[in-house]
């Protein structure tokens, strides 16, 4: 549910600027959920214990801690995959490739440590992609004011 909740700001933004069915919208709120949900299975697994103590039925908990996080990779390697597809359907300008190859670099990078069992605080790399994933936005929005 978060994560649905995460994505719909694209979709209320494209209602806010009059373009709610524009692909690219669509296409960035479907983006952005698949991210969320991938982090919010990566923290629910590094807090495994807490969820314990609540009584929670998460990924984790029913699956296991690494199980939760490679189920969260796969959806993070499909997020990164993905973010190909505005450029190769000419959805977006070239331009707006870096900020995407950013945020693409720190997900791959996050999610091999995330992986890795041997780290001990690995929820700091969940923190790596929504800061990344902050700046990557304004990138972009810095893009489009001076384009």
């Amino acid at each position: 549910m978060v994560s649905f909740s995460v994505g719909m700001t694209f979709i209320f933004g494209g209602i806010a600027v009059n373009k709610p069915f524009e692909i690219i919208v669509w296409f960035f709120a479907v983006i952005l959920m698949l991210t969320d949900l991938g982090e919010e299975i990566a923290a629910d697994a590094m807090d495994i214990e807490g969820d314990s103590q609540a009584g929670s039925r998460s990924l984790a908990l029913v699956l296991g801690r690494e199980n939760a996080l490679k189920i969260s990779g796969a959806i993070f390697l499909l997020v990164v995959v993905a973010s190909s597809l505005p450029f190769l359907l000419g959805w977006l300008e070239w331009i707006y490739l870096f900020p995407i190859l950013l945020i693409n670099l720190v997900i791959l990078y996050s999610t091999g440590k995330l992986l890795d069992s041997k780290i001990v605080n690995r929820r700091i790399y969940i923190r790596w992609i929504y800061l990344t994933g902050l700046v990557a936005f304004l990138i972009f929005i810095i893009i489009r004011m001076v384009k």
